[in-house]
């Protein structure tokens, strides 16, 4: 399988253009005429429009649809670190699913900067650029200082998708869960297996949901971040526990929720069964989950389960905001991404699960029927439905949290062009 997957994967990648991505003209070019207003000498009036006001960029340039995705390639995946070039396949494949589920352009940057302070630079020379900058596929803690420094000094919206992407798919799936069980989120106790840039950003989203920091347990290599543990990195020590925990079985016992974002096989069928009544187990590591379907599905008929692979009921998947959250924050003109955005996101993505599913969603799964439940407390990413109702959700959050530079009044026109969007 693996093999018949690499030698498909490589000729999917190479056959005719190589990539998936390229650039496509959007005005006229067949005549003298169309190429002297494209180019010299009618280029020099869009150009003096944008020096006395930059704001008009947005007008006459592709901007306000234009998103860096940009690398050093530190993080790529489930790789590692195999460098700025080697991940340029993810980047331009990023690029792609922009593209088909919101109709924004992108180009991929790949910068050689391991350095933070480096790459801060790199992307802050060549911001001008875009309308927005997705973070992709930088390893942590460095990945924490890249992101703030951008949103700190950059007038654009910057999201780095590794860290918020998951958290906001997995909240809206909490979200689904807590529903079904009866559970309320200030109530459950959560357990964390992971501490880097993606479990950091998915446990302050869910205590941005209303979830208590005395009622989470983070875990690393070591097992139980505690507070008296020495060194700890700020990340780390946010989220150290005092109870007298030491493993990740430890702290298992009793526990409502299980989030992984580790390394395969780390859960055990005999760990779940320790978990209270209803436990919501997300076992997210890729390729490989924390623990396989099949055993999870096996340890107890009372479990929630979801992964971050496709082949798999409740898929985590980051396409699931991305490609809209941006949408949104493009239309507004928006200067960040911020937490109101993104908690829009949220509800906006949980809501859509509760919708009677489309007929043509359904045939593409090969489902005949399909309804919010134990096993769809996810969109599937091929619900179109996703572009109207997560897009008009962030932005109408952008405007209503001040980080608007466009407002949008006419929310039935706003929807209606959405759905234009090919």
């Amino acid at each position: 399988m693996t093999k018949i997957m690499r030698e498909n994967a490589l000729r999917y990648h190479s056959e005719g253009k190589p990539g998936k991505i390229e650039v496509v003209p959007t005005k006229p070019h067949s005549t003298q005429h169309d190429l002297a207003l494209a180019y010299s000498p009618g280029v020099a009036y869009p150009c003096l429009e944008i020096e006395e006001n930059p704001e008009t960029a947005y007008d006459y340039t592709g901007k306000g649809n234009l998103v860096g995705v940009i690398s050093n390639g530190t993080a790529v995946l489930g790789l590692g670190n195999i460098g700025a070039l080697a991940g340029k396949p993810v980047m331009e494949g990023k690029g792609l699913l922009f593209k088909v589920f919101a109709g924004i352009d992108v180009f991929d940057i790949e910068v050689d900067a391991p350095d933070p302070e480096a790459f801060i630079q790199a992307v802050k020379a060549i911001a001008p650029t875009f309308g927005g900058i997705n973070l992709e596929d930088i390893k942590a803690p460095e990945c924490f200082e890249i992101e703030n420094r951008l949103k700190a000094e950059l007038d654009i919206p910057i999201m780095h998708d590794d860290q918020h992407g998951t958290a906001i798919i997995s909240a809206a799936g909490l979200l689904n869960a807590l529903e079904l069980t009866g559970k309320k989120i200030s109530d459950v106790q959560i357990v964390v297996n992971g501490a880097g840039a993606a479990a950091s950003s998915c446990t302050r989203l869910y205590l941005a949901l209303g979830a208590k920091k005395e009622n989470i347990v983070m875990c690393d290599s070591k097992g139980v971040i505690r507070a008296d543990r020495p060194k700890l990195i700020p990340e780390k020590a946010d989220f150290a526990t005092k109870r007298p925990l030491n493993t990740l079985e430890e702290a298992l016992v009793g526990a409502d929720v299980f989030l992984g974002l580790s390394v395969a096989d780390i859960l055990t069928t005999e760990m779940i069964k320790t978990m209270a009544h209803d436990p919501i187990v997300f076992a997210l590591a890729n390729p490989n989950p924390e623990i396989a379907y099949d055993a999870a599905i096996a340890s107890r008929k009372d479990i929630i389960f979801a992964t971050g692979r496709s082949d798999h009921p409740n898929q985590v998947n980051n396409v699931l905001g991305f490609p809209y959250i941006f949408r949104g924050a493009l239309d507004t003109r928006a200067t960040a991404i911020n937490e109101a955005m993104k908690l829009a996101a949220v509800k906006a993505i949980a809501s859509v699960t509760k919708l009677p599913v489309p007929k043509e969603v359904k045939e593409a799964y090969g489902l005949s029927e399909l309804a919010f439940g134990r096993d769809y407390i996810i969109p599937k990413p091929v619900d179109k439905r996703l572009l109207t109702a997560v897009s008009v959700a962030v932005a109408r959050a952008a405007i209503e949290s001040g980080v608007a530079r466009k407002k949008i009044t006419d929310w039935a026109a706003y929807e209606a062009h959405l759905k234009t969007i090919k």
